[in-house]
């Protein structure tokens, strides 16, 4: 460790003591101080910072897509209505503009309501850009994810009783038991998982389980969920229930694929639709590993600007001054943000796939388009997920609310390997990207992202060639 960096662990140190120790003469124990003191470096897990200074995880004002209908249920400007059947599931799938097209059905009793989840009674998720929301029939509460501008991902719950003026709870302890472990590198974050299934729901945790997202091969997909549609002769793990107390040895799940009906396998009538449809599956798990990684960059950046400018103010310079370890913290970040944002180690499909529902249809049509008719929402559902391979959630309001340093880490970024500018140096493989995919997301970007630098607007096109490579963080 240099001298600089002791002094500047010193001073960081110092600063994040005397913060707990405030914290200690309102009755936090000591304990508690000591493991503060020992987790304020830079370099320590975020899920360690974020009930401090800038985050305050639990007791921060959110500032998200449900707090915002938040504000309109309490002017009066939005209404919940509930009806007997689903409570207030489809007038708030109506207020957040979530297509019931989207749903998916979970019967592994992986959630907070896990007493009301079984192969009877599926969990039933439905989703947009911005906001997932999760239904059980009969349940005593809907349940709430979303991007927050700040915090990274909230959580809420709408409880499934009629009111005059229903409430969105936040909750910043239950969700997060599953919702900020190590699967989602201690932070605030969504999870996407495939496990084995007993006949009653329960999974068989013992024979394994799977992350799942673009990049994991579809025989590993979808242990615990129904899933309808048709992906050729490429095996998953949806549909299918175990017999006994452990996953079978080899996967054989010929009844579990290409299922577009799940009428014989319990009363699909009581749900909005009768489809758990592959693609949503599929762009879900895409999504889900996105807004994490913008959950990520987001608060790494606040954290590394706030210990750099809690740490110059110590030593008399100036707040704004970023010295090179807080620059590579921000790149780092969004060095993983930019790599899934072009789908990096994606897949191939081998046969096409084909949902059972109108939500391909429906989600293509989202846009923004370019003047070409283009959009990053359009699917391929050949050989990849999306025919550009460029996530569309750089339109999100996620992507959107990053910390200008963020953004400017990642559009140079992106900028560089969309051209094929090769780095100085790399510490990680290239990433391939055919020229025209590079050309076309380039167009796009251009004519759909109103806040990119100048540099793009007025830049030169692709050069020829293939391959890209990510540079490294200084």
């Amino acid at each position: 460790m240099t001298t600089h960096d002791a002094t500047r662990t010193a001073a960081i140190r110092s600063i994040m003591a005397r913060s707990a120790l405030a914290k200690v003469r309102m009755g936090f124990p000591l304990l508690c101080l000591i493991l503060l003191v020992e987790a304020v470096t830079p370099s320590s897990g975020l899920g360690q910072d974020i009930e401090r200074e800038p985050i305050q995880y639990s007791t921060a004002r959110p500032k998200n897509a449900i707090s915002d209908l938040q504000k309109k249920l309490r002017s009066g400007e939005a209404k919940l209505e509930f009806e007997s059947e689903h409570g207030y599931l489809e007038a708030l799938l109506r207020e957040l503009k979530i297509p019931t097209s989207s749903q998916m059905l979970v019967f592994s009793k992986t959630s907070l309501q896990r007493d009301r989840i079984n192969p009877k009674t599926p969990r039933a998720i439905y989703f947009n850009d911005d906001v997932m929301v999760g239904f059980c029939y009969r349940g005593e509460v809907i349940e709430i994810s979303t991007p927050d501008d700040a915090l990274g991902t909230a959580f809420y719950t709408l409880d499934q009783t009629r009111e005059s003026r229903p409430v969105l709870t936040r909750q910043t302890e239950s969700c997060l038991i599953c919702h900020s472990s190590s699967s989602t590198r201690g932070l605030p974050g969504h999870l996407v998982r495939s496990l084995f299934t007993d006949r009653e729901g329960n999974p068989l945790l013992s024979s394994g389980s799977y992350r799942t997202d673009h990049t994991s091969p579809l025989v590993e997909r979808w242990g615990g969920w129904y899933v309808t549609g048709t992906s050729g002769q490429q095996q998953h793990m949806g549909n299918l229930l175990c017999e006994g107390s452990k996953g079978p040895d080899t996967l054989e799940n010929s009844e579990g694929v290409n299922v577009t009906d799940l009428k014989d396998r319990f009363t699909t009538s009581v749900y909005p639709t009768p489809h758990s449809d592959i693609v949503a599956l599929m762009v879900l798990e895409h999504q889900v590993g996105m807004l994490n990684r913008l959950a990520r960059a987001n608060l790494e950046t606040r954290m590394a600007l706030h210990y750099e400018s809690e740490f110059n103010k110590a030593l008399g310079q100036p707040a704004d001054q970023q010295s090179p370890s807080a620059r590579s913290r921000i790149r780092s970040a969004c060095d993983d943000v930019v790599r899934y944002l072009l789908f990096e180690d994606e897949i191939s499909l081998t046969d096409p796939i084909k949902g059972s529902s109108p939500f391909a249809e429906e989600f293509t049509g989202r846009g923004p388009h370019d003047t070409k008719g283009r959009s990053l929402h359009q699917l391929d559902l050949k050989t990849r997920l999306f025919r550009y391979p460029c996530s569309y959630l750089i339109h999100s309001r996620a992507f959107n609310k990053l910390p200008s340093e963020a953004k400017e880490a990642i559009y140079q970024q992106l900028w560089d390997i969309l051209n094929d500018h090769p780095p100085e140096k790399s510490y990680r493989k290239p990433l391939v990207i055919a020229p025209e995919d590079r050309l076309a997301i380039l167009e796009i970007l251009r004519e759909t992202k109103p806040d990119l630098p100048d540099y793009w607007k007025a830049g030169p096109g692709v050069s020829e060639g293939s391959k890209a490579e990510v540079k490294p963080s200084q």
